[in-house]
């Protein structure tokens, strides 16, 4: 998507159907998850060419995704400035245009969203909160945290996960739009995303919420965030979260990795892009040790329990993977399911790939058992 704001009725409803459309999804049962689903909508997705040489694995209708990703002609992200690269397209543009090519039904959201500016340090950021329309609550509450590599993106390119975990969970949904990179460098982002923790907890009631029911949520850049307030809670002594999902968290800082190396060159996410947010959030790549960076170097003992979601086809898969072995060792309990023939920023595009409808229903899955 290009960095503007559509007509928020369009832009809630298109992307809502990342989750929505598909709401009765399968629930899959091994940790190596190559689940498909039937579909009506997605048997019409067929890829124009051949298997991509970086991703000889992935599935037809990502496959599908990635080639009108292709076919927008941006230039690389890495070759740009960040004010450029946001305007760049993005994969849920792609998803958008699949949906309204190919005719698919939009269901009506299943929530209300309303706005929020909250003061933190040396500035405001913005809140969306999604609240479930049937119901009288208190509901659960998510904080949930975008991706784009602390640089680009915003909250309505990750839309479909927020309003999709709010209809699925049944609970109040805060999406965070913490403060970008460069123009906001570290720790502005880890700062805001614990800022905007604290403001939940302290205005739960208000929100028809359950002030002993929070949970965080990120993906990618936000996994980390996510993550992240989850330690600061536990160090700061306030209420840690029932539980955490992070989906293909940034974990740590070398790129040599198996996955780094052999998706190099994946899309939509490769490794020359990591490298430029990795630039762009950072003052001195010294700070890429940080643990706040690296999770895999921070203290995770007394985290709450976690739930790990892992694309194969992504240079960051073995992140998350050597996350939640860090994790188990902490004594942290730790779910964490892979999804094969799919790429990084796949889990928001139900609507399209089977896969990202089979990892929303695990991850809302493992919400719901944590709230009870």
């Amino acid at each position: 998507m290009k960095n503007k704001f559509y007509k928020l009725s369009i832009t809630f409803c298109l992307l809502a159907v990342g989750f929505t459309a598909c709401n009765s999804g399968t629930k899959t049962t091994t940790d190596n998850d190559s689940s498909t689903t039937d579909s009506t909508a997605t048997a019409a997705l067929k890829p124009a060419g051949p298997a991509p040489e970086w991703g000889k694995t992935i599935k037809p209708e990502m496959q599908t995704v990635i080639e009108k990703l292709v076919s927008y002609g941006d230039k690389p992200l890495e070759t740009l400035s960040a004010v450029d690269a946001r305007k760049n397209h993005t994969p849920t543009d792609a998803v958008m245009d699949l949906v309204k090519e190919n005719n698919m039904t939009i269901p009506q959201p299943k929530v209300d969203t309303t706005g929020k500016d909250i003061d933190v340090t040396g500035g405001k950021i913005h809140l969306r909160i999604y609240t479930p329309k049937e119901g009288k609550g208190p509901f659960p509450l998510i904080v949930y945290y975008h991706g784009g590599g602390f640089v680009i993106a915003n909250l309505d390119v990750y839309n479909a996960s927020a309003q999709g975990l709010a209809e699925q969970v049944g609970a109040v949904v805060i999406s965070v739009a913490y403060r970008l990179a460069p123009e906001n460098k570290f720790p502005t982002a880890h700062n805001d995303a614990f800022a905007a923790y604290e403001w939940a907890i302290k205005n739960a009631s208000d929100l028809k919420a359950d002030p002993a029911k929070i949970a965080v949520v990120g993906e990618s850049a936000g996994g980390n965030l996510a993550a992240n307030v989850s330690i600061a809670a536990r160090d700061k002594h306030i209420m840690i979260p029932v539980h955490q999902v992070l989906v293909y968290p940034i974990a740590q800082a070398n790129m040599e990795t198996d996955s780094y190396k052999m998706y190099a060159d994946a899309k939509p996410l490769n490794k020359a892009m990591m490298g430029w947010f990795t630039e762009k959030y950072l003052t001195t790549m010294i700070e890429a040790q940080n643990p706040k960076i690296s999770l895999v170097n921070a203290n995770l003992k007394g985290l709450p329990a976690t739930t790990i979601i892992t694309a194969e086809i992504d240079p960051l898969h073995d992140d998350g993977v050597m996350l939640a072995n860090k994790l188990s060792d902490a004594g942290v309990k730790v779910s964490s399911r892979n999804y094969e023939g799919v790429t990084h920023e796949f889990f928001g595009m139900a609507i399209v790939v089977p896969e990202a409808k089979a990892a929303q229903a695990y991850a809302a899955e493992q919400l719901k058992a944590a709230f009870k």
